[in-house]
């Protein structure tokens, strides 16, 4: 479990974070939506250590990042995994190089063992038999895939996730969520997923974060999105004639 208490950051007179306090349970799919300068990428890089709070703790398993020392850091390290927005794999290396280098850095496995791992998890993410594609013979998607076989290599207790339907059809996109949250369940992930997607919030959505202007302005689930009253969350999700149309059909099947 990941827990924030009162989260305060800012970057000198600017203050992005203002008093952010939730918590991030294993096995469940967290996102974490709002408009642009809400303070969702501040609050995404502060859980994963880019950033350090002025005010307020994030713990880890009831463990304070910032307390840790550097062998505990480096540990901790190993516990994350990493979907960086447009994939961020290496254009030179291969799949089964891209996947494998976080092994490479961070253990001691020999070359089969490594190899063993990297097919495992590519089976994982239907990329079995790709190994030696480079990215730039593979798809938007397929791509994704090969991040997100890269991020769970390691075998995380937690698992983030930066826009991982950016640049993706709405079918792919669909695909992709569906294995983020498969994943997730399977091996008890705690999973922190920053999107705009709604679809997203839709699919996956067991638990969400609204924030507006460094506040958690709501946090509840997708059906909870259909039947709250926050302004400013029914403004957000609901400024498409699609997602006005699902809330007045859900509200209609409620009454």
């Amino acid at each position: 479990m990941i827990e924030v208490n009162n989260l305060h950051k800012g970057f000198g007179d600017v203050k992005v974070l203002n008093g952010i306090s939730t918590k991030f349970y294993p096995g469940k799919t967290s996102l974490i939506i709002g408009q642009s300068g809400s303070g969702k990428t501040v609050f995404l890089k502060s859980l994963i250590g880019l950033h350090t709070p002025e005010k307020g703790f994030i713990s880890f398993d009831g463990r304070i990042n910032t307390n840790f020392t550097i062998e505990e850091k480096r540990q901790w390290r190993q516990e994350i995994g990493m979907v960086f927005q447009g994939s961020a794999l290496f254009d030179s290396q291969t799949v089964e190089e891209n996947v494998m280098f976080p092994l490479k850095m961070f253990t001691k496995k020999i070359q089969s063992e490594r190899l063993e791992r990297v097919n495992f998890v590519l089976n994982r993410v239907n990329l079995e038999n790709s190994n030696k594609k480079l990215p730039a013979e593979l798809s938007g998607g397929m791509q994704k895939r090969v991040a997100i076989a890269r991020a769970i290599v390691m075998n995380p207790k937690y698992l983030f996730c930066d826009e991982p339907n950016s640049g993706l059809d709405p079918k792919t996109a669909i695909v992709i969520d569906n294995l983020i949250k498969e994943i997730t369940e399977e091996y008890n992930i705690t999973t922190v997923i920053n999107t705009h997607d709604m679809n997203s919030v839709m699919e996956i959505g067991e638990k969400i974060i609204f924030l507006k202007n460094g506040l958690k302005a709501w946090e509840g689930t997708s059906e909870d999105i259909f039947k709250t009253d926050n302004e400013a969350v029914v403004e957000f999700v609901y400024s498409s004639n699609l997602f006005k149309k699902v809330r007045e059909t859900y509200s209609s099947e409620t009454k």
